[in-house]
């Protein structure tokens, strides 16, 4: 088998044709050209989206940072006894919810800590007391970590966990906990989380109720680039099983407050080279997110020429990435998402969690389109979409 090239590696690309995992560790080499990697990710990127790039208006809810993993990576998570623990009230859940539907938002992002003392109905309740406050809203809840330990602590089946979480109002998943599939890494990074196949089975069972996932990837600590293709290949085997993943959403390691301080922050042109070479690799994926709380406004404005499509969105009340040194603002306005979009040369669209364009005249919003025809063909059944009993009202969804 002849080794990789950039020369052949560029003409499966303009042919349409998959590349392979030596391909993809080849392009990770720093001999090879990161701004003729970005070109051919751009190439992709305009196949599929034109100059188009998205962003959405959501909020973040982490309903607490107790969370009984406590992982060396993150700095988010405290034991039930810190002084800087908390749990949300249903009350300050409610109000955040309000806050967000006051401000125009379409979804709303929940994660947290895996509460050890919190019982299955608990988490339950959260959704319900979202639903009911803001029913308008899109809730993206629970990563395939949460929902394992629901699993277990219920005695239920994924799937039967899934189904009621889904009766609570649950939309779709966020594609947190994946960090990076290989095991050995893992032992380092999350030694007492759920490994990758309980990752993988959770989204597979969440594609076949129908429901839409994101996936992530946790790079720039202990991996290789062996470990990080790995990770893009089983996301792209699943993907071609299922076609529930939405998008894709990689991750730079930010070491202040964990407890691996010692550890660099990955590089700006090591953040462009992981997007660009995830938008090839992933070629069953419609979106890459360059997640600008994690990668900082810059880099994020930068990636957009590298492969990826999405800004992700406003996001009121962020705190994971927060609590280990992210220096990014805590809210992003909209005025500013769409002049970093226009700045690099796209074409800004608002979107809701689906990917459909949204309309709207201040806080009051609407669809206007159906979901991209590239993931609705392949994950089943319609996905489940909370809608108001009025389906003439503004943000329902038709």
């Amino acid at each position: 088998m002849s080794q990789p090239s950039l020369q052949t590696i560029r003409k499966k690309v303009e042919d349409g044709v998959r590349l392979s995992a030596a391909e993809g560790e080849y392009l990770f080499r720093d001999e090879v050209d990161l701004h003729a990697i970005g070109e051919l990710a751009d190439l992709v990127r305009r196949r599929k989206h034109g100059n188009r790039a998205f962003y959405n208006i959501n909020a973040h809810i982490n309903p607490t940072n107790v969370c009984i993993y406590r992982c060396p990576l993150c700095a988010y998570s405290r034991d039930v006894d810190d002084v800087d623990a908390y749990v949300l009230s249903d009350e300050q859940l409610a109000e955040q919810a309000r806050q967000a539907a006051a401000a125009g938002c379409t979804e709303l992002h929940v994660v947290g800590g895996v509460h050890p003392d919190k019982p299955y109905e608990w988490y339950l309740e959260v959704l319900r007391v979202l639903r009911f406050t803001a029913p308008r809203l899109h809730l993206k809840a629970y990563t395939a970590i949460e929902i394992e330990w629901l699993s277990r602590i219920s005695g239920r089946s994924v799937r039967s966990v899934l189904e009621d979480l889904i009766r609570a109002g649950l939309n779709s998943l966020p594609g947190g906990g994946a960090e990076i599939f290989d095991q050995q890494i893992r032992t380092v990074l999350c030694p007492r989380k759920p490994d990758a196949r309980s990752w993988l089975s959770i989204h597979r069972a969440a594609h076949q109720l129908g429901l839409r996932s994101n996936a992530t990837m946790l790079y720039g600590h202990v991996e290789s680039a062996e470990h990080r293709i790995d990770h893009l290949v089983q996301l792209r085997q699943l993907q071609d099983v299922t076609g529930g993943f939405q998008a894709f959403v990689p991750l730079s390691f930010h070491p202040q407050n964990t407890a691996m301080p010692h550890l660099p922050r990955p590089s700006p042109l090591l953040d462009l080279r992981t997007i660009a070479i995830s938008r090839l690799m992933l070629d069953n994926f419609q979106h890459i997110k360059a997640y600008w709380i994690s990668l900082g406004l810059g880099t994020a404005q930068a990636a957009l020429a590298y492969g990826a499509d999405d800004l992700d969105g406003t996001v009121r009340q962020e705190r994971i990435h927060h609590a280990a040194g992210s220096e990014t603002p805590e809210v992003l306005a909209v005025d500013e998402l769409r002049r970093l979009i226009e700045e690099a040369g796209c074409r800004p669209v608002e979107r809701d969690s689906l990917y459909r364009p949204v309309r709207r005249d201040g806080a009051t919003w609407h669809v206007v389109a159906e979901p991209d025809a590239a993931q609705s063909s392949s994950a089943g059944d319609t996905p489940y979409v909370f809608s108001p009993s009025r389906n003439d009202r503004p943000g329902t969804v038709r």
